[in-house]
Parts: C-alpha cells; structure tokens; sequence
C-alpha cells in the first residue's frame, strides 16, 4: 500500500496514511484517461453554435436573371451558397455533444488519476482543513507552507464547507472540489492534489 505524509495547515508532518492500493497505486491507464476527459470536455460544450442555409438568408426570392442567352452559369437565387451573403452550405446547427463512457472505464480512469498524483508525488493530505472566518489570506499561507505556491492546486474535501470555498476561489489556480464533485478532468489539470485525510476515507468508500 502506497504511504504518505499527512500535514496540517502549517506545513508540518503530523504523522502517516496508508492509501487504498486499489485505489492509489494502480498502474495507469491512459487510454481510459482520455477516454473520460474526451468525454467530459464534449459533455460541457453547449453546442448553441449555427448558421443560416440559402433558404434562411433574406431575400433571393427573385431569379437573378433569365436561364438562357447571358452566356453566363445559370443561377437560381442570390442567396445561394456561392453569392457573396449567400447561405452557408453544411453548416453548423444547434445540436448535442453529450455522449456517455461506460461505468467501468470511468472508474479505472479515476483510479489511474489518482494513482498518477501518488506516483509522481504530487498528493497532499491535510488532516484537517477548516477556517473560523472567510480568509483568503490562510489558504495562500497554507499553500506556501504546503510548497504549492504558484501551482495549480485541486483541494478537495470530504463534504461542504462554504468557508474554505470562498476563501480560495480568488486564487488564481486553485479550485475547490468535493468527493461527490470530483473528476478526471480536475484532478489530471492541476499539478498539485490536496485532499482532507477525510476526503480519503470517502473516496475509498466510493470506489472502492
């Protein structure tokens, strides 16, 4: 089983944890990896992009000139797709980008993250995180304390907590996540990943 430091709000070691190696130390997939991003990124796309056909473009009811005798190509409207303010031929329409990955793949992609953070030691456990009032200030401290300054850093903890949230969404590179919020996407974007030992608990209950 793969062990790791669990530091508190100021830097120091307080003591060891264990991580699930099902879990943790699994050997990467990455072909599931992009698999789930891929997915992700398609599911976010809002797909409200469009264009106008010739027979959604104003005007060009009116053949522009007679079929026979111009000596030049024939032509039906002026809206057509090769007129200058034509319509757009095959061009984009509203539709959805949303498909699904299978349940297995996007487990063994979450397990393969995770193991990628222990493995490249860039995983973090906090034995606790918790703030008395909205302070910006404690979460920058404790980033610097933590080595994770001027990185981009994923914290992630067990349930809700308003406080730590809104102390650290004005930090550039820093996002907040819970267990039941967390993601592929998330956690392989950012260099550092700091997870509650909490927060550990319940994402090997959840995939376990």
């Amino acid at each position: 089983m793969p062990k790791v430091d669990v530091y508190n709000m100021e830097g120091e070691i307080i003591g060891d944890i264990e991580l699930s190696d099902g879990i943790f130390g699994v050997e990467a997939n990455e072909n599931a990896m992009h698999a789930v991003v891929k997915n992700q990124l398609a599911n976010r796309r809002q797909g409200t992009q469009s264009t106008k056909t010739r027979s959604e473009v104003r005007g060009g009811g009116r053949k522009p000139y007679r079929q026979k005798g111009t000596g030049r190509a024939r032509q039906g409207s002026i809206r057509a797709p090769q007129w200058i303010k034509g319509g757009v031929a095959l061009g984009p329409k509203p539709r959805s980008y949303r498909y699904t990955v299978p349940k297995k793949v996007r487990r063994i992609a979450m397990k393969s993250a995770l193991s990628t953070k222990v493995a490249g030691s860039n995983i973090i456990v906090l034995d606790t995180l918790a703030l008395d009032e909205i302070k910006t200030k404690r979460i920058v401290a404790m980033l610097s304390k933590l080595d994770a300054t001027g990185k981009t850093v994923l914290v992630v903890m067990k349930g809700k907590d308003e406080v730590v949230v809104r102390s650290a969404r004005n930090i550039p590179g820093v996002k907040t996540a819970y267990v039941n919020t967390l993601n592929v996407y998330d956690i392989l974007k950012h260099e550092k990943f700091i997870v509650t030992r909490e927060a550990v608990g319940g994402i090997e209950e959840v995939y376990v």
